[in-house]
């Protein structure tokens, strides 16, 4: 009964808790705003610059949170040697892409913020597809590393406008103008080939890692290994034909380094999870700890078609006005301790749904 009642991003707020929780994540909890000037500080970091504001009693300017991750940040120290590993899940507030106008967004996620190395990132990349598949079976999660795209990219081109441009295109799939970016930077034809086959690096691991050792060469050798790495621990994971390599996956590269990732599930048509390392924003903000995490925008789930039920309740349960109360109201009960859902009329509605119907006389229910 508890499943039927809570609605699908609550249910699955419940299991991701506690399956980050199984991995020794604990649980976080932090105020619904912020100062504003902290995240003007750090707009860049975030999908828009456009916040809900108001005066807190004392004249001081705060906003509604519109991401969580840099209140984590803020609140949390470094400790040399240790990680913090935290779960959460609020509601964020920020203007939709669809009405454009300011929503109350569910989010869910983790982080891991210390001295993380590679078993930190891989602990992130499995836990993300265990999130994906507590929700829906069918999911893809889409992996890449800036490590090697930086790499190439500086091979190329060292232009900081270069390279924005360029990975806008690798992210968008658009081989047509990402040559045409080349040629108007004096980008030999080789180097501008080499880039445009990161648009379809693409696919099954081993076959995307067999791809990179050619694109690559001897660039990027320590990001490539490290990727390879990953690639045989995720071997072990249960959905690791779901895990894939996605060079069109870039996160912005002021912010973000090493792994980054994002997660789709059948019948959204927007990535539902999205997370990264993120080494350069602690730098930005003179930390020196290193990060990766990745949060749910459970409001997405929203999408998803409603499940199709063949019955309202389980057991119609009839009884006529001769019939004792007190018989009818012990026949409910027992009936709902066996697990059934129960809906007790004098007659039959025409428009309930129900597997059975049992009729209460006095001398017992029939069917």
């Amino acid at each position: 009964m508890e499943a039927d009642i809570l609605k699908r991003e609550e249910k699955a707020v419940f299991a991701l808790r506690s399956l980050y929780r199984s991995y020794g994540y604990a649980p976080y909890k932090m105020s619904k705003f912020e100062e504003y000037e902290y995240y003007i500080r750090n707009k860049d970091f975030l999908v828009s610059d456009r916040f809900i504001t108001f005066n807190d009693t004392n004249g001081k300017l705060l906003a509604l949170k519109p991401d969580v991750t840099l209140s984590i940040i803020k609140n949390c120290e470094d400790t040399p040697g240790c990680k913090q590993k935290v779960y959460y899940n609020e509601n964020i507030y920020r203007i939709s892409e669809n009405t454009h106008q300011y929503k109350e967004i569910m989010q869910a996620g983790l982080e891991c913020i210390g001295d993380i190395d590679l078993y930190d990132v891989y602990e992130a990349l499995f836990l993300a597809a265990q999130s994906l598949a507590l929700i829906h079976e069918d999911f893809v999660l889409q992996i890449s590393h800036l490590g090697i795209l930086s790499a190439v990219l500086d091979a190329v081109c060292p232009d900081p406008k270069f390279q924005q441009a360029a990975t806008g295109f690798i992210a968008g799939k658009n081989a047509h103008d990402l040559l045409r970016l080349c040629k108007a930077w004096d980008v030999s034809e080789k180097d501008a080939q080499l880039l445009a086959q990161f648009i379809s690096v693409y696919g099954p691991r081993d076959r995307v890692l067999a791809q990179l050792e050619a694109v690559c060469g001897s660039v990027a050798r320590e990001a490539l290994e490290e990727l390879k790495q990953l690639s045989a621990l995720l071997d072990r994971s249960p959905h690791s034909e779901q895990i894939l390599f996605d060079f069109s996956v870039v996160n912005d590269m002021n912010y973000y380094n090493g792994i980054v990732f994002r997660g789709f599930l059948s019948g959204i048509c927007d990535g539902i999870l999205s997370g990264g390392q993120y080494d350069k924003l602690m730098q930005k903000m003179d930390r020196r700890a290193g990060a990766i995490g990745f949060a749910l925008y459970l409001d997405l789930l929203e999408q998803l078609p409603a499940p199709k039920k063949g019955y309202d309740v389980d057991v119609l349960l009839v009884y006529d006005a001769g019939t004792d109360l007190d018989a009818v109201s012990q026949a409910v009960e027992t009936l709902i301790s066996e697990g059934k859902t129960v809906s007790a009329q004098r007659a039959v509605p025409p428009a309930l749904r129900c597997r059975e119907i049992l009729r209460l006389g006095k001398e017992g229910m029939v069917c």
